[in-house]
């Protein structure tokens, strides 16, 4: 993918990261925990332009949940209250052992995807988020028994080689999704010139998505919006409008990346186009 894409106004994947697994309504006190919560801001995303919603489960105490029942339950309450849109699970989380990483992969149906994270990565002081290459084929080895396309999320410059490297070992399904995310910690540092190297960095196979943390949330998709990759957004990643300003909802955040791609001239994606363009 690159600026020639952008040009060749290929139509444009709106991912929306609903809900997270570490803030809650702390952050937004709109901010959708329950499945009913999640189903009905699945909803409102895909009205607004959204045509992927990446879920996390939670308790009933807001705790993040590995357990398929309750992916079970929110994918339910999607497919109750949405009407086409592309269920993609988080597979990410610091502290779960292997065999507990793959049960959002065993719902009924399972998700059209799911996020494979391309190694380690620190979160906050004490916490190292452990991806091992073992962990990666194990998980992707049920993904393609289970029919799940892989949504690489490629959070540094190590994790591109974890790409390449994950071609050479197995056979990935034509194309590539590769989220590239920006941000502090261990994250690809958000600066235009990193972004532009870590396009050209990915294996000529892969479509790229757009990821920045917080306030690079906006700029970032602008970009990945111009040289022709995709974008993610949502209450996950940023809780703020604008500065100062919590967002209303996710599908606040969808309509801002929808009025950018219309004016930029990009073509926003349906569910059955991006299913098309992702090889679903």
């Amino acid at each position: 993918m690159s600026y020639e894409n952008y040009l060749a106004n290929d139509p444009l994947i709106i991912t929306a990261a609903l809900t997270g697994g570490v803030h809650g309504k702390e952050a937004h006190p709109d901010l959708p925990e329950t499945p009913e919560e999640i189903g009905k801001a699945a909803a409102k995303a895909e009205a607004a332009g959204a045509s992927v919603v990446h879920l996390h489960a939670r308790t009933d105490s807001g705790e993040r949940s590995f357990a398929t029942e309750r992916f079970q339950a929110i994918d339910d309450a999607v497919r109750r209250y949405a009407d086409d849109v592309i269920i993609q699970h988080s597979t990410g989380g610091t502290g779960a052992p292997a065999e507990v990483r793959h049960q959002p992969l065993r719902t009924d149906p399972p998700p059209e995807m799911a996020s494979l994270d391309m190694g380690p990565l620190n979160r906050y002081d004490h916490l190292t988020s452990e991806n091992t290459r073992a962990l990666v084929d194990s998980l992707h080895e049920e993904m393609v028994e289970r029919g799940i396309k892989p949504e690489l999320e490629v959070f540094n410059d190590g994790h591109l080689n974890e790409v390449h490297g994950l071609l050479d070992r197995r056979e990935l399904a034509d194309p590539v999704y590769a989220t590239l995310i920006f941000g502090p910690g261990t994250l690809t540092r958000p600066t235009p010139r990193n972004f532009l190297t870590s396009i050209d960095d990915l294996p000529e196979v892969a479509q790229f998505n757009t990821l920045g943390f917080g306030r690079h949330q906006l700029p970032f998709a602008t970009m990945g919006i111009l040289f022709g990759g995709h974008v993610r957004v949502g209450l996950e990643d940023n809780v703020y409008y604008r500065e100062g300003e919590l967002a209303e909802s996710n599908a606040q955040l969808v309509e801002r990346v929808v009025r950018i791609a219309e004016e930029l001239g990009r073509e926003v994606a349906s569910p059955a186009q991006a299913r098309e363009l992702l090889g679903l």
